[in-house]
């Protein structure tokens, strides 16, 4: 049996995610014989942006309103505490479908995915070991709670923070997966039941000694060019690892330059804010798209690293390549090769014309 998880990320940025997931099982027989598994959370995706109201247009999830109002002016939950304190808050689920929904309930870790750094939280068969352990609902762990139509629960929770907490930034979220199979993917032999998650982000901070730490590490080129050099354009793909080595999250900007023989610039992209928010610990793969590469040169690659929030924090770290143009060198070689070969062999032949004497008959001659 085969189990896999998908999990299409919502567009926009937000304290949470609207998102698919799906967890399918199959078998290798008859279509008949397979069968459709009822999900399991996959990671919640988002966009790694600025934080905003969760939502994926059938229910949401966010900080409680203040009593009395309908709305709250809180776009994820933010607190900060000492190790040992602990804090009470409230969550809201609201449903905004015209039929009863049931959700599952509970509170996990947040990470970056590796490739890309989209924000995630863990699936709910993941144990939580950080700021979603510290978490606990009211109505229990994975609580399930059910939500009239246009209606709305709200879930108080405490959080206790560990007399052994390390001071920084703890991001984790609390998320309502729908307990509804909403549809099914099937991927050859293999049948998805797919389900949908919202999660609001949950940031805590320990107070104590705050570091921001960002380095470039493995910076590396891939190319591709044409056959003949100069009739098409190359192309390259520019990878490197951004690495948050501090205890608090940063905003990371990114910029990308090139120099070919004699400094001459071949590449040039300014500081660009990327639109993501590394969390403590976390290591992503970026990649850079470079259309219209150099075809032949030498290259100096660079990748320059910052955080607005933070100016004095900056990381370079590049790589060199040599761009040939190698189907038109082994061409060069192969002609030049064709005509060192005539000209030996022009060389060997006798003139043509030439005649050769005979030898004189020395031996006859008296």
């Amino acid at each position: 049996m085969r189990t896999r998880s998908s999990s299409p990320a919502r567009t926009g940025t937000g304290t949470g995610t609207g998102t698919g997931t799906g967890t399918g099982t199959g078998t290798h027989g008859s279509p008949s014989a397979l069968l459709l598994g009822l999900l399991l959370l996959g990671a919640v995706l988002l966009p790694a942006g600025r934080a905003a109201a969760a939502d994926n247009g059938t229910w949401g999830v966010f900080p409680t309103p203040a009593a009395g109002s309908a709305m709250t002016d809180r776009a994820y939950f933010f607190h900060q505490g000492a190790a040992g304190t602990t804090l009470r808050d409230s969550v809201t689920v609201l449903n905004s479908s015209d039929r009863e929904l049931t959700f599952r309930v509970f509170a996990t870790d947040a990470v970056n995915t590796p490739a890309g750094g989209a924000f995630a939280l863990l699936p709910v068969e993941a144990k939580p070991k950080d700021v979603g352990a510290w978490i606990a609902l009211e109505a229990g762990p994975d609580a399930t709670v059910t939500v009239p139509a246009k209606g709305r629960k709200d879930l108080p929770f405490t959080v206790t923070v560990p007399a052994d907490a390390t001071p920084g930034d703890h991001v984790g979220g609390i998320v309502a997966l729908g307990t509804t199979v909403e549809g099914v993917q099937r991927e050859g032999k293999v049948q998805v039941g797919v389900k949908r998650s919202v999660g609001a982000r949950v940031y805590f901070r320990v107070p104590g000694p705050v570091t921001a730490g960002l380095s470039v590490e493995d910076v590396r080129v891939s190319r591709s060019a044409p056959l003949l050099p100069w009739v098409g354009e190359a192309r390259a793909t520019v990878s490197y690892t951004l690495v948050n080595r501090g205890n608090v999250v940063v905003e990371p900007k990114v910029a990308v330059s090139a120099e070919g023989l004699f400094g001459r610039r071949v590449l040039d992209r300014p500081d660009r804010d990327l639109r993501l928010s590394l969390l403590p610990g976390q290591r992503i793969e970026l990649t850079e798209p470079w259309p219209d590469a150099p075809q032949s040169d030498r290259v100096t690659v660079r990748v320059r690293a910052g955080a607005a929030a933070h100016p004095d924090l900056v990381s370079v770290a590049g790589t060199d390549f040599v761009a040939v143009p190698w189907p038109a060198v082994g061409l060069l070689l192969v002609l030049a090769g064709a005509g060192a070969g005539w000209v030996v062999l022009r060389r060997r032949r006798p003139a043509e014309g030439e005649q050769h004497e005979p030898l004189a008959d020395l031996a006859g001659t008296r």
